[in-house]
């Protein structure tokens, strides 16, 4: 692969990241929406209690989302703020390192992901596996899943 066909990966990648992120973010959205309405949509009966016990449920649901909604834009944010337009030679944010049979993607939090038919674990650069990744080059060696797996490529 040339230096230019890796930058086309990475950022072709990140789009995938960003659209799989809004994607969260839509259903984190919907899902507080419809939690609103239920709450809403509680009728006051005779048993005032399953009324107030109904309200709170959904609220509670609600506020789950709102959380789900406010972590995935975090994310959102962090992975535009990446650069990708780079081939790197030690690993960090917006790096593809391929250790073995196993292929990171340090950018967002969104672990296995389907992309051009390989499987790449995307992970945050906050993730501890990051900062154990975190400027490594070829031929450096890894500990993952209790294997020990060598760089073989980084970009």
């Amino acid at each position: 692969m040339t230096d230019l066909e890796k930058i086309a990966f990475k950022e072709k990648l990140r789009s995938q990241c960003i659209a799989l992120i809004e994607e969260r973010m839509q259903l984190a959205a919907e899902a507080m929406q419809q939690a609103q309405d239920a709450a809403n949509a509680e009728e006051k009966s005779s048993a005032g209690d399953k009324y107030e016990t109904g309200r709170a449920m959904n609220h509670i649901q609600k506020d789950l989302h709102a959380r789900q909604l406010a972590e995935n834009r975090k994310e959102l944010e962090a992975l535009l703020a990446i650069d990708c337009s780079q081939v790197r030679t030690t690993a960090g944010a917006g790096a593809i390192v391929i250790a073995g049979d196993v292929r990171f993607f340090i950018a967002a939090g969104l672990g296995a992901i389907s992309f051009e038919g390989e499987k790449i674990l995307a992970i945050s650069p906050n993730a501890p596996l990051a900062r154990l990744l975190n400027n490594k080059k070829v031929a450096d060696t890894i500990l993952f899943n209790q294997q020990e797996k060598q760089i073989t490529e980084v970009f």
